[in-house]
């Protein structure tokens, strides 16, 4: 039985003819960095899904899934501290 990581993962998808083959969401032209940058900005997930009515409620957590699971696996590297 898939467990809900699996499910939200499953929605972010890749494309070379959409977004330069950058992670969209199912297949559309709605790209999980869109969706960031507008959570980012503050905009809020109603208005998110008034502005795009074909997305879900799920896409938008499948996209904050997607970031969350690469920045646990990045890399840690010595960086200079600002002074």
């Amino acid at each position: 039985m898939p467990d809900l990581n699996d499910s939200l993962l499953s929605r972010i998808t890749f494309d070379r003819q959409i977004c330069a083959g950058k992670p969209i969401i199912r297949g559309m032209r709605i790209s999980v960095a869109m969706i960031l940058e507008l959570l980012a900005k503050g905009v809020s997930m109603p208005e998110i899904l008034e502005d795009y009515p074909d997305l879900e409620i799920a896409d938008i957590y499948a996209a904050l899934f997607y970031a969350y699971r690469l920045v646990d696996s990045e890399e840690i590297v010595e960086r200079s501290m600002a002074s």
